[in-house]
């Protein structure tokens, strides 16, 4: 999880080493809350990352940032409560395939040209660094082939110190104190409610929560378990919500559970919570270690850029993988229209328009009735 973790705060303004704590924390009390029984890893979610740029480095409101991050804590926590309650079959009424695909592809199509324009700084260390991450990630075999982002940021990262783009000042006076606090009092900011906080971030933790639902579905079959009914989703996205919840109020990025993290059990076929308990606690050493993060900083933004042109690509192409495994029927009209407004207000609307997308394809979800549904009920009433 490391490469993506700390790539989010790099390109948001939050602190890596703050994001490496969150994570930590979070995978703590996630463990807790699971029972120790669901091996997942928590880390930055890539979901909130328009809303937290927008926030923390062009409004620099990091306040109103965390608070749209315990309002998507919070969401957890309800749902929690609603799942405890009633079940888990509703929330795929709420947010079918056919919301959840379109809305996950514009959230890496949103992103895109952040990637380019980082690129763009130097486009020949962009190209060798994506080159690197692709190749590895279609011809790496093992656990290799799990970690393609984190070795292409390493090879960039060399590639890009011989052409000297990489200033090793800050690294090398960073060893004059190893070990900081990544908070102190100066630095510790309350979360607070801001609207338009509250408006981009908070309808995306119902699409974070289908995607946990189907990282518990893969988590299941590699384990030959059932997290889902033991120790159960709700206890999962209990688990997840209060460790965003904590974030949220040390000043880290929501947090969620990792497919890598899924991928590296399938290759090692080593289950055991045990090791998760030992990464969580090896990242929050980790963020105590000063040169650690000023070298994260130090990471060129063509690098960064290529490895985010490949990331946010495959995220786009993600939702459009959700479609077709769920073989969501586009003859269909009411699910032609479901996704088209969803991907022409997320994609067409410049200010959150992931967050009103969202919202939009939830209400029309609702509100469109399924024609063929509603055609075969009435020839069998008929009948």
């Amino acid at each position: 999880m490391f490469g993506a973790t700390v790539l989010v705060p790099f390109l948001t303004g939050l602190s890596p080493a703050i994001a490496l704590l969150s994570s930590g924390i979070g995978t703590i009390i996630f463990l807790l809350l699971t029972k120790s029984i669901v091996p997942a890893y928590l880390g930055s979610s890539f979901a909130y990352i328009a809303a937290l740029t927008y926030f923390v480095k062009d409004q620099h409101n990091l306040a109103a940032a965390m608070g749209g991050a315990l309002a998507v804590g919070l969401i957890y926590v309800i749902m929690y409560l609603l799942m405890s309650a009633f079940g888990t079959a509703w929330i795929h009424k709420i947010v079918p395939p056919v919301v959840a695909g379109p809305v996950v592809a514009i959230i890496g199509l949103s992103l895109t040209p952040v990637a380019t324009s980082m690129a763009s700084q130097n486009w020949y260390i962009a190209a060798f660094t994506l080159a690197v991450a692709a190749l590895l990630s279609v011809y790496a075999r093992g656990f290799l082939k799990i970690i393609p982002i984190l070795i292409a940021i390493i090879v960039g990262y060399i590639a890009a110190a011989f052409v000297g783009l990489v200033d090793f000042s800050k690294i090398a006076a960073s060893f004059n104190q190893i070990f900081v606090l990544p908070i102190t009092p100066e630095t510790f900011t309350f979360p607070s409610f801001d609207q338009k906080a509250l408006l981009m971030m908070a309808p995306l933790a119902m699409v974070t929560i289908i995607e946990d639902l189907g990282h518990m579905i893969v988590l299941g079959n590699i384990t030959h378990s059932d997290p889902i009914k033991n120790p159960g989703f709700n206890r999962v996205l209990l688990g997840n919500g209060l460790a965003t919840a904590v974030a949220s109020f040390i000043g880290g990025p929501p947090v969620t559970t990792y497919g890598e993290n899924i991928g590296v059990l399938a290759v090692t076929r080593v289950y055991s919570t045990f090791n998760l308990w030992v990464a969580a606690i090896i990242a929050i050493a980790l963020s105590l270690f000063n040169p650690l993060q000023v070298a994260i900083m130090s990471i060129p933004t063509a690098v960064m850029g290529g490895v985010t042109i490949l990331l946010f690509g495959m995220i786009g192409a993600a939702g459009l993988r959700t479609l077709i495994e769920a073989k969501v029927d586009f003859s269909e009209t009411r699910n032609l229209i479901i996704a088209s407004v969803i991907f022409a207000i997320g994609i067409g609307v410049s200010n959150h328009g992931v967050a009103w997308a969202t919202a939009v394809g939830i209400l029309l979800n609702l509100i469109l009735r399924d024609s063929k549904n509603a055609d075969s009920k009435t020839e069998q009433k008929a009948a």
